[in-house]
């Protein structure tokens, strides 16, 4: 048999390169006979440029640019021929905020003055480097700034000075905005936005009131400010442009990607074509993804969705492995996904944290004993 094994990150245990050893691993002990094809996978988010960098080469470029409060932060992008692709959580992510005590969300006021320049000095780099077209993964950011920072790194200006990277508290007071010298600056460069979410920008299915109480922008008085603060910005930008799909993500990373002539595309998508993926499903006989917690939204968007919607057209099947599966067995078929196999279920919760990677390719072991000829 011929498997290809494109799963996503685990998050918090395995990255998708990690995943995909592991499975591979596990498979291989029970069918080593079997052709194993190891292609990690991402939407857009956290490990969208070493799962790129793993499956198409290229050459990873290490900087330094600035992180959402300011400190100096290491990052990386992938040049590959004339095209640029950039992580923006490296330069924005929630793991560079402080946590609270629950250490699940951001310190409460942080995310409020966090901003994206960070974003825009990879960007920045990425042109110095010779690229003509720059993809950038939105996914797993802190901020909630509109993109505003990103524009300041890049040339933008605004009275007064400050106001484009002080995070939403620095957006509130903005009175004019120039985006001109950042047009002049990216030219007839292209811009991707790469990410999963369809929001606008404002409203109640806005950056916002959606994606902020993960962010530490929880009370209701919070989100009217920085909500507002966000209009304010749009006003004097492009308010037609927030309503676009995907101007709400990353924070609003989506919207100043559309202000300078960028266009979307599904973080999956990006990544599936840039590595080949649907003749890779057509030239084997069972398709493994995965992810570290199988629910609703896996349905959507996601990594798992795309495989499944991939595998089902090319007639071979598609099963999946995560941390939890919280998806019953007539959804996951709705969608396109013959069986789910939890790692928590088959190994104990306790292994499953402590050894991801041993639990993960003991639960491939078993089910290559079921999917295997």
């Amino acid at each position: 048999m011929r498997i290809l094994v494109a799963p996503d990150k685990f998050a918090g245990t395995l990255t998708a390169v990690e995943a995909a050893d592991a499975i591979a691993e596990g498979w291989n002990r029970t069918a080593p006979g079997d052709e194993v094809v190891a292609v990690p996978m991402a939407d857009g988010g956290p490990g969208f440029v070493d799962v790129l960098h793993s499956s198409i080469g290229g050459e990873l470029l290490a900087v330094t640019v600035q992180g959402p409060l300011g400190a100096a932060v290491p990052a990386t992008f992938l040049r590959a021929g004339t095209t640029a692709y950039i992580e923006s959580a490296q330069a924005c992510g929630l793991a560079l905020l402080p946590m609270a005590d629950d250490g699940r969300t951001p310190e409460p006021g942080v995310a409020e003055r966090a901003s994206t320049y960070g974003v825009g000095e990879l960007i920045a780099q990425a042109l110095e480097a010779g690229a003509r077209r720059i993809v950038v993964g939105l996914g797993g950011s802190g901020t909630n700034d509109g993109g505003a920072g990103m524009l300041a790194a890049l040339g933008a200006t605004s009275v007064p000075d400050e106001a484009l990277t002080g995070g939403p508290l620095g957006l509130a007071g903005i009175e004019e905005l120039d985006l001109d010298p950042v047009r002049q600056r990216i030219g007839d460069v292209s811009l991707v936005a790469a990410s999963d979410v369809e929001n606008p920008l404002l409203g109640l299915r806005g950056a916002t009131n959606v994606f902020g109480a993960q962010k530490g922008i929880s009370t209701d008085d919070a989100k009217l400010a920085a909500d507002g603060a966000l209009a304010q910005f749009a006003d004097l930008a492009d308010r037609r442009l927030a309503d676009e799909k995907g101007s709400g993500a990353a924070g609003g990373l989506g919207y100043a990607l559309r202000l300078l002539g960028g266009r979307r595309e599904a973080g999956f998508d990006t990544v599936a074509e840039a590595v080949g993926l649907p003749d890779l499903v057509a030239g084997v006989d069972l398709v493994i993804t995965g992810e570290g917690k199988l629910d609703w939204q896996s349905m959507s968007g996601k990594v798992v969705s795309g495989l499944a919607g991939l595998a089902g057209p090319a007639m071979r099947p598609c099963i999946a492995m995560a941390g939890a599966v919280q998806v019953g067995n007539r959804e996951l078929r709705a969608n396109g996904i013959e069986a789910a196999y939890s790692v928590v279920d088959m190994v104990g919760t306790d292994d499953a944290f402590a050894h991801p990677g041993r639990s993960l390719a003991a639960v491939a072991e078993r089910v290559a004993k079921t999917w295997s000829r």
